[in-house]
């Protein structure tokens, strides 16, 4: 029974060693730290609504007492303030903020009680070799050891042993952005609202200065530095810190300062994120450092589209197919990305250009930034795989629906045929399609009824049909969808396909698509059961 070796016991590596647990896959993390996360207010970690619901499912049990959702976002450029956009209740969605250290810790806790995730501390990899069958790797530490694990996943940060090993490139740009940071607690105007300054009329303002809330009246203020300007003393930060809360407040309001930080922030992008039966991961892969909180977003996001398919070569057996798909669309994604960023933040950053002339620019720089820090747009949406070889060519008729293919699905109330009534997020992350019929009145009708009438025993028959595990549901209504659409989800969360109504052998073909056909891999472990 080989588990999956996880190199790196950062959030990312956590955070897979739960999700493989979570599908039955059972692993080894390797940190070679004595695992005690040194606390670090100033460092903190913005999630957006998708990547935050990963983290719960999870059992990260942090969230909620030591991050905090956002209730609004305001702008300001100079003295005026360009918006202000209520979050959460329905509308925008809050992304959530939590000191990394916090959000290590939880998951950390929520390993402690997985009987499949084996954590070994001071152990720091120097070797390894593939065959065939698997991946065997050598730790040093108290006793240098060898293990054997069907596949290995580096997580193991910006200098990753695994990448270097595997002798992938890693180009990018140096020292893209530096920002001053600060956690204190103090009282500020807009108490839970995020803060976007632009040209703040202080002179040691700079030209922005981001506030962002934590619990307990805590804020991590970031102050954007010139690119080669001198280091920033403790001297001259506390003169940052008082002159920015007399700006906002009228004069400097008592705080206490806990922490502080200069952050050189860089864009890189590994050249390959899989070799045979080893894969790179969260920093290991990219640093992305547009924003400054985006790189544990995006790290939670590789793992998400990584477990269940690697929990799938490891109960099934996958193709080569299936397990390229991983840095086809991840890099993909984070390679756009990229894009986006060294083509905006220069203009944005500076003002300057023809753009600046025209009626509006201000505006449109201040959306652009605004949307990259709440999880929109160019800087920040969920990437979307449409062009991935696990997304069927559509099929007529096709059903129309919200959600593009290969687009993170909406997130929905839906019921099992059991009864058991659910978030259709909450059903994400344990291996299994889920295949969504559309069926408006059955959240009033008694289940007696519906479960056996009209296309459900149709549909339930197709289900236990397909060529890979998947659960039926159902839910009163979905975006843009007629009634009796059926939705085809990855075990991610990205929508397949969506049909106008039950279609067994498309849905099949779909499902065999999404799976990356037969498999071409012998499994290497064996079926573990699956909460």
């Amino acid at each position: 029974m080989d588990p999956v070796i996880v190199v790196g016991a950062g959030p990312v590596g956590l955070a897979l060693s739960l999700a493989l647990a979570s599908q039955g896959v059972p692993s080894v993390v390797l940190d070679e730290s004595n695992g005690k996360d040194e606390p670090r207010p100033a460092r903190t970690v913005v999630l957006r609504a998708d990547t935050a619901a990963l983290v719960e499912r999870l059992g990260c049990g942090t969230l909620r007492d030591d991050g905090v959702r956002w209730t609004g976002w305001r702008s300001m450029r100079r003295r005026q303030e360009v918006r202000h956009l209520p979050l959460g209740d329905g509308l925008t969605p809050a992304p959530l903020h939590i000191p990394q250290h916090a959000l290590t810790r939880g998951l950390r806790d929520a390993v402690t009680e997985q009987r499949l995730v084996r954590l070994v501390t001071d152990s720091r990899l120097d070797s390894l070799e593939q065959d065939g069958g698997g991946v065997t790797a050598h730790s040093r530490g108290p006793s240098g050891t060898w293990w054997r694990g069907s596949h290995l996943v580096g997580c193991d940060g910006a200098r990753s042993t695994v990448r270097k090993l595997l002798g992938i490139r890693f180009p990018g740009r140096t020292a893209v952005e530096r920002h001053a940071v600060a956690a204190l607690r103090t009282e500020l105007p807009w108490s839970g609202e995020a803060l976007l300054h632009r040209r703040p009329p202080w002179s040691s303002g700079g030209d922005e200065v981001v506030a962002r809330p934590l619990p307990d009246g805590v804020w991590r203020l970031d102050w954007l530095l010139p690119p080669r300007g001198e280091l920033v003393t403790p001297e001259a930060l506390v003169a940052r810190v008082r002159d920015t809360l007399a700006g906002w407040c009228g004069n400097t309001p008592p705080y206490e300062l806990i922490d502080t930080g200069v952050y050189t922030l860089h864009h890189r992008l590994a050249r390959r994120w899989r070799v045979d039966r080893a894969f790179l991961a969260g920093d290991a892969a990219h640093l992305l450092g547009a924003l400054g909180t985006q790189g544990v977003d995006e790290g939670l996001r590789d793992i998400g589209n990584l477990a269940w398919k690697l929990a799938q070569a490891w109960h099934h057996g996958a193709s080569d197919t299936l397990l390229d798909s991983y840095q086809d669309e991840r890099r993909t994604a984070v390679a756009a990305r990229l894009r986006a960023a060294d083509q905006s933040l220069p203009i944005l950053r500076s003002g300057s250009g023809l753009r600046t002339y025209l009626p509006g620019a201000a505006r449109g720089h201040d959306t652009m930034l605004t949307d990259g820090h709440l999880g929109q747009g160019a800087l920040g949406a969920p990437p979307v795989y449409g062009h991935s070889v696990l997304t069927p060519e559509p099929v007529a008729p096709s059903a129309a629906v919200a959600t593009e293919a290969g687009a993170p699905v909406e997130d929905v109330r839906v019921t099992a045929p059991d009864g058991m009534a659910a978030r259709l997020w909450d059903r994400l992350g344990r291996g299994r399609l889920l295949v969504v019929l559309v069926a408006p009145g059955t959240g009033v009708w008694d289940r007696r009824h519906w479960v056996s009438a009209g296309v459900m025993p149709r549909l339930a028959k197709a289900v236990a049909g397909l060529p890979v595990p998947a659960e039926l549901l159902v839910t009163e209504s979905y975006p843009g969808a007629a009634a009796h659409t059926v939705l085809l989800v990855r075990p991610d969360g990205h929508l397949a396909a969506a049909f106008a109504g039950v279609r067994p052998a498309e849905l099949y073909a779909a499902a065999d698509t999404v799976r990356g056909g037969a498999p071409s891999t012998a499994r290497t472990g064996r079926t573990a059961d699956i909460n």
